[in-house]
């Protein structure tokens, strides 16, 4: 009785705990097998009530199978069938007396409407617990003792159960689950069964039955596991820009002409800039300090157009250069005032 109230009170406890919980979704099957074990039951004869006793049990097999539908709230509605059978062991009876041995068997079959919940606990194993009601039939098949007693027939019964149990879902399997429960069914009414040879009716009160069972619960039409996203791409770097070529064309003494090398160095110049992303072309002139600073920036001015001209001739476009004339600023080669330094009478193509 003790064991009764705990799963009751358990299943009362689990109600508010249901809403969170991630149960199956949508229809289900499920089976259970395992063993029944029966209460005694008391029994007391119609036609002389004072002769009384009790049918003792052993434990048998059992099995369940059931079909249910999960809400998607942690709430299953399940139909389930049973078959339980139990063998007879004794007889305690008030008047032929206690521990007579019997043979034969009771078969308790019917059909149960279940209200299941899950209840999630962050573990690998799901507890849920459930109760429900129904009919059962209870045949007994030739319970016989020793004094030619022979008690037989089938009676049926409303029934009431309570149940508690885990799933451990199996992840290679998408909607299997393997299960282990226990279930307390009591038949809640009296039942007449026969007494051969002499055809009197025994009254058997309320059969009482704990049923442990161990199976599988499978979800139909289980979505397959969303697929994983797709990494993300690997940010590819920009290019980083070309650092710029420089050339440089190099003239004789207060000359602006080209010589044969400087035209050549000026054709390569423009041949490059077709092969590599080029947006500007610098062209600056300069001089060495020989002259004054004014005549030396018209000398470094007439230098780069030279250039520049020698380039729009190669084929580049005259809107990409941008010339420039530094005079004798920015020497190359430092030197004092006055000093014929060829390094320094040049022009520089910077391509950008």
């Amino acid at each position: 009785m003790k064991l009764r109230l705990a799963l009751l009170a358990s299943v009362c406890l689990g109600l508010p705990l249901a809403a969170h919980a991630q149960p199956v979704t949508g229809p289900y099957v499920s089976l259970g097998l395992g063993t029944n074990i029966m209460d005694s039951q008391s029994y007391n004869y119609a036609i002389n009530a004072s002769q009384s006793g009790r049918f003792i049990f052993r434990p048998d097999y059992a099995g369940v199978v059931g079909l249910g539908y999960g809400l998607g709230n942690g709430v299953r509605i399940e139909i389930d069938g049973n078959y339980y059978r139990n063998t007879v062991k004794k007889q305690n009876d008030n008047q032929i007396g206690n521990n007579t041995r019997m043979h034969g068997g009771v078969v308790t079959y019917g059909a149960m409407a279940n209200l299941m919940y899950d209840i999630p606990v962050g573990l690998p194993i799901e507890p849920y617990f459930g109760g429900g009601v129904g009919y059962q039939e209870q045949q007994f098949e030739h319970l016989v003792n020793g004094y030619g007693d022979n008690y037989s027939g089938t009676a049926g019964s409303f029934a009431y159960d309570l149940i508690a149990g885990v799933s451990y879902p199996i992840a290679a399997v998408p909607g299997l689950s393997l299960t282990a429960e226990y279930r307390f069914m009591q038949l809640t009414a009296r039942r007449k069964y026969l007494d051969a040879p002499g055809g009197d009716l025994i009254n058997v009160g309320q059969s009482a039955n704990s049923t442990l069972l161990i199976g599988a619960r499978y979800a139909l039409f289980t979505p397959p596991p969303p697929m994983a996203p797709a990494p993300a791409p690997t940010p590819v770097a920009a290019p980083a820009p070309a650092p710029a070529r420089t050339y440089l064309v190099f003239f004789d003494w207060n000359k602006s002409n080209l010589t044969p090398r400087a035209t050549q160095i000026v054709s390569e110049a423009a041949a490059d800039s077709q092969r590599v992303q080029t947006t500007t072309i610098d062209v600056s002139g300069y001089t060495d300090t020989s002259g004054t600073p004014a005549y030396n920036d018209k000398l470094s001015m007439r230098r780069a157009q030279t250039v520049a001209a020698q380039l729009v001739a190669d084929g580049v476009a005259k809107s990409e250069i941008e010339i420039h004339a530094y005079g004798e600023t920015h020497l190359l080669v430092p030197t004092g005032p006055g000093v014929r330094e060829p390094q320094n009478r040049r022009v520089e193509i910077v391509l950008k």
